[in-house]
Parts: C-alpha cells; sequence; structure tokens
C-alpha cells in the first residue's frame, strides 16, 4: 500500500518562478542582499519571496510576502527589494507586490536559514 499526499482543495498555489531566464540568479542574488530586520536571514531564505517572473522584456514581477502581517517594516519591503533588484544589468522594470496567500509558515525557510536560526 503506497502513502498518498493529502490533496487540500483550494489551497492557493505558488505561481513558478521564471527559472529559465538569464536573469534569474541575479535577480535571486539582488533578493538574497535584502534583510528582514527583526530576523538575521535574507529574504530569499527565509523563503518570503514566492516568484519571481521575468518576461520577454526582461521586465521583473516579484511576488512576496513577510513573516507576519504586522511586521513593521510592511510598507518598505517592497521598496527595498525593488532597489536592489532595479540597478541589475538588463532589468528594465521592477513590481513588487505583497502577498498574504498563502501564509508564510517557518517550513518555507531554506535549510541555511533554518541552521543560521538555530532550527537544525
Amino acid at each position: 500500500m503506497t502513502e498518498q499526499t493529502p490533496k487540500m482543495e483550494g489551497a492557493p498555489l505558488i505561481r513558478p518562478s521564471t527559472t529559465d531566464h538569464a536573469l534569474y540568479d541575479s535577480v535571486v542574488e539582488a533578493c538574497r542582499s535584502v534583510y528582514d530586520p527583526e530576523i538575521p536571514v535574507n529574504i530569499y531564505d527565509l523563503g518570503l519571496i514566492y516568484t519571481i517572473e521575468i518576461g520577454p522584456e526582461s521586465d521583473v514581477e516579484i511576488i512576496m510576502t513577510l513573516t507576519a502581517p504586522g511586521c513593521p517594516v510592511a510598507g518598505e519591503m517592497p521598496g527595498w527589494v525593488a532597489d536592489a533588484v532595479e540597478p541589475l544589468d538588463g532589468v528594465k522594470t521592477v513590481n513588487v507586490e505583497i502577498t498574504w496567500e498563502p501564509p508564510w509558515g517557518m517550513d518555507m525557510m531554506s535549510d541555511e536559514a533554518r541552521l543560521e536560526l538555530g532550527f537544525m
């Protein structure tokens, strides 16, 4: 008997990123330069960046979340991300949106972030 993963009907999905675009790795590294001021780990490894979508004209759309809706830098962090990505060679425009679906959870952190925060 095989174990099956339960289906969560109606659960929001995170849109896939454009990982095959030449700018993708540079955009990820730029996101890694932004830190949540309350947590000593970059926002990419924290799992706050849900989607990096790069269009054919090198327009970058980033969908991100925050650790909590009451985050004191909620109004500023999208600008920090845009400021980090915009200067990259080849990037035409940057748009950063905040979403609360799905809600962020500690399981979204990379192994590096868990190690850094003492969860491993």
